[in-house]
């Protein structure tokens, strides 16, 4: 019984491009239930959609023209993040409906322009990623962002926890919340670019915020919130590419769907405890 998991556990890194999928898979299963703890305690999370979805004219652009993609990715979706605070600080309009309305927006944009200037942009790469397709380059890239981001947040987490839980009293003692709050859209936009080629722009935010809310279920500090959400993106990661290899299955909805269910797991077990809890004071 061992020897035959420990063959099934090796099976698939003896194929190179399985290796680096797990790879760049366990460096953003740390980093996106970090930032996306932030989206959760702020009540944001729909945010990290809205950005992703934001990249899509820049992608088109960039193409047409001939520039890293990322590089127009990253305007674009920091364009869709100041237009939801231009449109949230000139108007009466709430933030969950200027966020519905760049999310539309912006992805017609897309779509028009990838019809309007006829560049060979694969829609279904970008919607669904391909992380079977990642390079030693990709793994490079995803390791630098991963230590950028995650580097800044361990930098300013004080001014951060501050300005995430109180951005009134984080102003009144000084703290540049306008610069905190660009950074924190910086470096969201970063990781979701980064996550992109593993789970596609329409799965980033269930990497973004499952993992992240299966620690929220369980933990009282933003910190353990961070290190058990990062715990359980990597084992969704990991999971979810063997499920993928062994299963024939898409890589980036198996990695969701183990994350999710990690979740609905959680949330079961918090919900049972809690019940029991109730009867026995009850009675």
């Amino acid at each position: 019984m061992w020897s035959t998991l420990i063959s099934m556990l090796i099976e698939p890194l003896q194929s190179e491009f399985i290796r680096n999928a797990i790879g760049v898979s366990m460096m953003i299963g740390v980093l996106c239930p970090v930032v996306g703890t932030y989206l959760i305690v702020q009540r944001m999370a729909l945010m990290g959609d809205v950005m992703a979805h934001c990249v899509l004219p820049g992608l088109s652009i960039a193409a047409f023209f001939g520039v890293d993609r990322s590089i127009g990715a990253f305007v674009s979706s920091m364009l869709g993040s100041f237009f939801v605070s231009w449109v949230r600080s000139q108007s009466r309009v709430k933030v969950d409906s200027a966020m519905a309305l760049t999310f539309s927006t912006f992805f017609a944009i897309g779509v028009t322009l990838i019809t309007l200037l006829k560049n060979k942009l694969d829609l279904d790469r970008f919607l669904f990623g391909d992380i079977l397709t990642v390079t030693l380059n990709d793994i490079y890239a995803t390791a630098a962002i991963a230590m950028l981001v995650l580097g800044a947040i361990y930098l300013f987490y004080k001014e951060l926890l501050y300005y995430t839980f109180d951005a009134t009293g984080a102003e009144a003692v000084g703290l540049p919340i306008k610069w905190l709050h660009l950074g924190m859209m910086m470096g969201i936009t970063l990781t979701i670019i980064t996550s992109m080629q593993v789970v596609g722009v329409l799965l980033v935010i269930a990497l973004l915020i499952g993992p992240a809310l299966t620690a929220y279920l369980v933990t009282q500090e933003l910190h353990h919130m961070m290190f058990l959400g990062s715990g359980i993106g990597m084992v969704s990661s990991l999971v979810g590419i063997y499920l993928s290899y062994y299963l024939n299955l898409p890589s980036g909805p198996a990695i969701v769907l183990v994350s999710s269910s990690l979740f609905l797991l959680m949330f079961l077990f918090t919900t049972r405890s809690t019940f029991f809890k109730r009867t026995k004071s009850h009675y």
